[in-house]
């Protein structure tokens, strides 16, 4: 069977765009409670299936989310097709239209996200967030080798919790109608520790430029700095200046080993040579 023998063939004509992200597109049906989200060219065919079939376990478990009915391509490109969530809003999109709301919002950010990280994961049907990474810079040439080593070692330290992640965790990535509010993009969900999760809340709120911010949140980094003073106190159940520092501290290396990662599959490239160096002061 051929990669794409499971994927159903739609005609876009029966849809309208309505969304664009960092790695897909999103298209509502004119007249079906359907969304398909097609990634980007470029992007394989066995990457939507795996988002998909992770999708399908999300929902199973009970966790918050769009039900996903079924793998589609336009002839072209590849993805899958959810339950629409009709007059939805992501919470950037909230924040974008109502800015007085960021301190609401962010709070309640924080509050989803203790949540998702208190469920239990299905270890058995969700792969580890540390294996994966680990994968990553094993198979794949796209990081210099002391770079490499140092991101290895690294992960050999890390322990590898029960603890449900979302792995893409961040305000674009969670949606609300008044009524339910949703995870969505939960093709990285996995399980470790909650500091990759932060780390990423900490990635887009601290390094995205001024372009990208608008673009994916249609805010200013200004506006995701300020979230992140907000969401990151209220994760944490403290303000205490000496314990939300250390622990920045120790976000630290979880950020940049995660960040060749996530540019790897945003971008479908290697990070450029001279984010490297940076990356590794920040440690």
């Amino acid at each position: 069977m051929t990669q794409t023998q499971n994927y159903e063939l739609i005609n876009l004509d029966e849809y309208v765009q309505t969304g664009e992200g960092g790695t897909a597109i999103s298209y509502t049906h004119k007249t079906k409670n359907t969304l398909a989200k097609l990634y980007k060219p470029g992007f394989e065919a066995e990457r939507a299936k795996a988002e998909f079939l992770t999708a399908r376990t999300v929902y199973e478990l009970g966790v918050p989310t769009p039900e996903p009915y079924r793998l589609v391509t336009d002839g072209e490109r590849f993805g899958a097709e959810y339950e629409l969530i009709r007059n939805k809003r992501s919470f950037t999109r909230i924040i974008s239209e109502e800015p007085e709301r960021l301190q609401e919002i962010s709070l309640t950010f924080a509050d989803w996200a203790r949540k998702l990280h208190s469920m239990p994961a299905d270890t058995k049907r969700l792969r580890s967030y540390k294996q994966a990474l680990t994968q990553f810079y094993q198979e794949k040439n796209l990081v210099p080798e002391s770079f490499k080593q140092r991101a290895l070692a690294f992960l050999e330290t890390v322990p590898e919790p029960e603890t449900l992640l979302h792995g893409d965790l961040q305000i674009g990535n969670i949606i609300t109608d008044g009524d339910r509010t949703l995870w969505i993009d939960v093709g990285e969900f996995s399980y470790g520790s909650p500091e990759w999760d932060l780390a990423m809340v900490w990635i887009m709120c601290h390094r995205m430029s001024a372009q990208r911010a608008d673009v994916l949140f249609h805010v200013t980094p200004e506006t995701m700095k300020a979230h992140w003073d907000i969401f990151y106190p209220a994760y944490m159940g403290t303000t205490d200046p000496q314990v939300l520092g250390s622990y920045i501290k120790r976000l630290m290396p979880f950020y940049a080993f995660k960040v060749p990662y996530v540019y790897d599959m945003a971008f479908h490239t290697a990070l450029p040579e001279e984010s490297f160096q940076r990356i590794l002061q920040m440690i």
